[in-house]
């Protein structure tokens, strides 16, 4: 059983958490607690396995409370927040400084948003569950509403037509623990790579902060993609949340090419889809990158890939924050090499470089 503490300023955030929480078999919410200070006793009294975090509260705000705690007493943290730009930028900063993972507060609506949005709720307690700590950033996986599951077929049918191009690009996957594992794998990388595309799973108005973080980091030019655009040397495009992003081959060149299709997998961005877009397009001149994250998202995607002449990496177990993602790619026989997420900037050049020769 995973025993939860909610500390939140609303009672009716606290209460809606606690009846989607306990609705479940295997998670029990063992207290409530209105703001941090308040919730330091009640972590030494009931000893929670996960706590769920609010970004504004009274007498310490969630980030000084989440820092401190990280330092003290690592604990896997959802944290709770407002689609603004603002908060995006302050939830960020939180999964930089440890938090597992992030739930969208709704706007209007509260109750009947937040029981909407019951499944990714749960999914993202019982994956703080297993997060490994001590951790860095994570990402916030950006789970569709509903149960049904598609395939990246309801997006882009699979087909393999003769390459005409010998143009290499780079595309990445990644889910929980994404945004600091995409951050280890970017900054080492030169500016005169080939075009990167980026599917993480994350909600839609975290995704320009996230990109224009990457971007402050890093040698390379990185935003948000745009429909339509060239993919450029010494470019990254990250997915815009609620977006598919494709790979479209145009004549010799590549474009950028965004869905609002179903969701694949729950997902809107769906790693499946592009990764899928690079089979179809590049085929054996892609290089994919699967890193950290929950579910199987991109594992089928990543087989079409290696099917299709491309060089596919994993981040190994013991470097990602959860073992989900990659772990399934592997069982399906999508992954040529597995390493620590440290090592695979250099697998990456290693293999550009060995094309070049």
């Amino acid at each position: 059983m995973t025993r939860v503490l909610i500390i939140d300023d609303s009672a009716a955030i606290r209460c809606v958490l606690q009846e989607i929480i306990n609705g479940e078999d295997d998670l029990e919410v063992v207290a409530t607690a209105t703001d941090p200070i308040n919730a330091l006793d009640k972590i030494r009294k009931f000893r929670p396995d996960v706590l769920t975090l609010d970004v504004e509260m009274p007498q310490m705000d969630g980030i000084t409370f989440l820092s401190r705690l990280m330092k003290l007493h690592p604990l896997p943290v959802v944290m709770i927040s407002s689609l603004t730009k603002e908060r995006a930028e302050i939830t960020l900063k939180a999964l930089e400084l440890g938090a597992v993972d992030v739930v969208a507060k709704p706007t209007l609506g509260i109750r009947e948003g937040m029981t909407e949005m019951g499944h990714e709720i749960v999914a993202k307690v019982r994956a703080a569950a297993r997060a490994r700590l001590p951790r860095r950033s994570m990402v916030p996986p950006h789970h569709a509403s509903g149960e049904e599951r598609h395939s990246a077929d309801v997006v882009l049918p699979s087909s393999l037509p003769p390459l005409i191009s010998t143009e290499r690009i780079l595309v990445v996957g990644a889910s929980t623990g994404g945004t600091e594992a995409l951050k280890d794998l970017l900054t080492p990388l030169p500016a005169t790579l080939p075009p990167i595309l980026i599917a993480q799973h994350m909600p839609k108005n975290f995704t320009r902060s996230f990109a224009a973080r990457l971007d402050s980091l890093c040698r390379m030019t990185v935003r948000e993609a745009r429909d339509g655009e060239r993919l450029q040397p010494g470019h990254a495009y990250v997915a815009p949340g609620d977006y598919h992003l494709m790979v479209q081959r145009c004549g010799a060149v590549y474009n950028v090419s965004l869905s609002q299709g179903p969701a694949v997998n729950r997902h809107r961005p769906s790693v499946d889809v592009l990764f899928r877009s690079a089979a179809n397009s590049a085929g054996k001149n892609a290089i994919g990158v699967i890193l950290t994250g929950m579910g199987d998202d991109g594992a089928a995607g990543m087989k079409e890939m290696r099917d299709a002449g491309a060089v596919t990496f994993a981040q190994d177990e013991a470097s990602c924050l959860v073992y989900g993602m990659p772990k399934e790619a592997v069982q399906r026989g999508g992954v040529a090499e597995v390493a620590p997420l440290n090592l695979l900037p250099r697998k990456v050049m290693a293999e550009l470089a060995q094309r070049r020769m």
